[in-house]
């Protein structure tokens, strides 16, 4: 049973990567309002720069990889940066949106918790 759930929750952050990740390229989802303005200056700031371009990519590569179950371990230390960064960026400028970072964040740990048997040599 555990090995089923960890199929679908890898697929369900594939997903998600690969949905919000290609929506930072191509604008397919209806934009949503910061409660807080400094958010969307901050926001803006990054969606002018190369910053949000990279981190898109990075989320697409990585939720590629998740759906074709290729470098699995990877892909998931690829995002956890990210993962990190979208709950720190919630907690501070925009709490009220919070829920989608933790789910990320959720799904990334809970994977790397289930293949920590690949990262034992790093520590």
């Amino acid at each position: 049973m555990n090995i089923k759930i960890t199929l679908g929750l890898r697929i369900l952050l594939g997903i998600l990567l690969l949905v919000f990740g290609s929506n930072k390229f191509i604008g397919f989802l209806p934009n949503f309002e910061f409660a807080n303005p400094e958010a969307g200056v901050f926001f803006g700031a990054l969606a002018n720069s190369y910053v949000l371009k990279t981190v898109a990519l990075t989320e697409i590569i990585a939720g590629i990889l998740l759906l074709i179950n290729k470098s699995v371990p990877f892909a998931l230390l690829l995002i956890v940066p990210i993962s990190i960064n979208i709950v720190l960026f919630h907690i501070t400028l925009d709490p009220a949106n919070i829920t989608p970072a933790i789910v990320v964040f959720a799904l990334n740990a809970y994977l790397i918790y289930r293949k920590w048997d690949h990262y034992k040599g790093l520590f």
